[in-house]
């Protein structure tokens, strides 16, 4: 029998952003205590949290100390370093933790998903710039060379345009060890964010739309518009990969939707993610919910879309002209509001987010648009 770790226990969670910001009120909805683990204080889980520890992921005393605290752990995002992971697991359970080492390395994670038989764009790893212009022989231009560690949001790339811009490129991720991808012309992205339990079961939250702006997620409609096959295929991926990563937890695929209708894995995040985000108000369980489940050795929730709804982000620059106007966003009654607790709004920085619902997806799509449109008024 599974174990259970039932509602009154202590969940932590390493890492403190937005994400363990929404993890930690589904948690403390379903009656848990939660503490959270980061180098920041003050931090958008710390103000939802019971207890905010900080201090280095590195600092293993503090690690130990952090883990004899709680009942279980859980992660915030992929870039907690294992040496963190493991020095945990000594003392106390650690859901999804193993998936670390694959995920949160681009090299590794790619030729996992190679060996694993999953189509992706094709690639090559990058050690030197004489292994880069070889690459590039092979491969062609245009390329995009990412660093193989800790990069998000378009952060550790460079796009290669001609095989000349090879020493530019190597030059601007800071000649690291690193991922040429072959460019893709692709039609459009999307993603499947599904979770797996301590017993294996298995949920998802459908295949969902996404448009990117400057490399960072804009607006998430579920329900994408797929033909049935490429729905189906997306499905059956992400549920092979949380089997094969033996993931306890949530996990998001993202795909390229290639112009002759193809499905190409991008990458993986092992954790909620901001494609997501619209599950916390439109679907019968959260993603956070369903990571709060899994941690906890209880069934999966359902997964439902409640409503026709999208989500759209809400980045630092709607700050650059001074506060936004939250009650022109607001006058909408079928808005969502999500702010995560920032001081700082910073161009690029995800300060939060909108939920929009409509009759329909296109409907709830333009009234998100439409709401953050309305933040710029003065």
């Amino acid at each position: 029998m599974n174990r259970v770790i039932a509602p009154g226990a202590v969940l932590g969670v390493l890492g403190s952003g937005q994400l363990g910001r929404m993890f930690a009120i589904a948690a403390r909805r379903m009656g848990y205590r939660v503490h959270t683990f980061s180098p920041e204080q003050a931090t958008p889980t710390g103000q939802i949290a019971d207890k905010e520890v900080v201090a280095a992921y590195e600092d293993l005393d503090a690690v130990a100390a952090f883990a004899k605290d709680v009942d279980v752990i859980t992660f915030e995002f992929e870039n907690v370093p294992a040496v963190a992971s493991e020095c945990a697991a000594q003392f106390v359970p650690v859901a999804g933790g193993e998936v670390l080492h694959t995920t949160q390395n681009r090299l590794r994670e790619k030729t996992f998903l190679r060996f694993k038989g999953i189509p992706t764009a094709p690639f090559e790893a990058i050690r030197s710039l004489a292994e880069l212009r070889a690459a590039l022989a092979r491969i062609g231009a245009p390329a995009v060379l990412k660093t193989a560690g800790f990069g998000y949001d378009g952060k550790g790339q460079a796009v290669i345009k001609h095989v000349d811009d090879a020493l530019a490129a190597w030059q601007a991720i800071g000649e690291v060890e690193a991922v040429l991808e072959g460019f893709i012309d692709f039609e459009g992205e999307v993603s499947v964010v599904a979770a797996r339990g301590l017993n294996g079961d298995f949920a998802h939250f459908g295949v969902v739309e996404n448009i990117h702006r400057n490399h960072i997620l804009d607006l998430s409609i579920p329900d994408a518009q797929l033909p049935a096959s490429l729905l189906q295929e997306a499905e059956d991926i992400a549920r092979t990969l949380l089997e094969a990563l033996d993931v306890i937890g949530v996990l998001c695929v993202e795909f390229f939707v290639t112009r002759d209708g193809r499905l190409l894995v991008n990458e993986l995040a092992p954790r909620p993610h901001n494609s997501g985000h619209f599950t916390f108000d439109a679907c019968v369980s959260s993603q956070f919910e369903q990571q709060v489940r899994a941690a906890c050795g209880l069934p999966l929730g359902g997964t439902d879309l409640l409503r026709p709804a999208a989500m759209v982000n809400l980045l630092g620059d709607v700050w650059e002209q001074g506060e936004p106007n939250w009650a022109a966003a607001c006058a909408e009654p079928a808005v969502k509001l999500h702010l995560y607790g920032k001081a700082e709004p910073r161009p690029g920085r995800k300060m939060g987010h909108l939920t929009a619902f409509g009759a329909d997806r296109d409907e709830a799509a333009k009234k998100a648009l439409a709401a953050r449109e309305a933040l710029l008024k003065r």
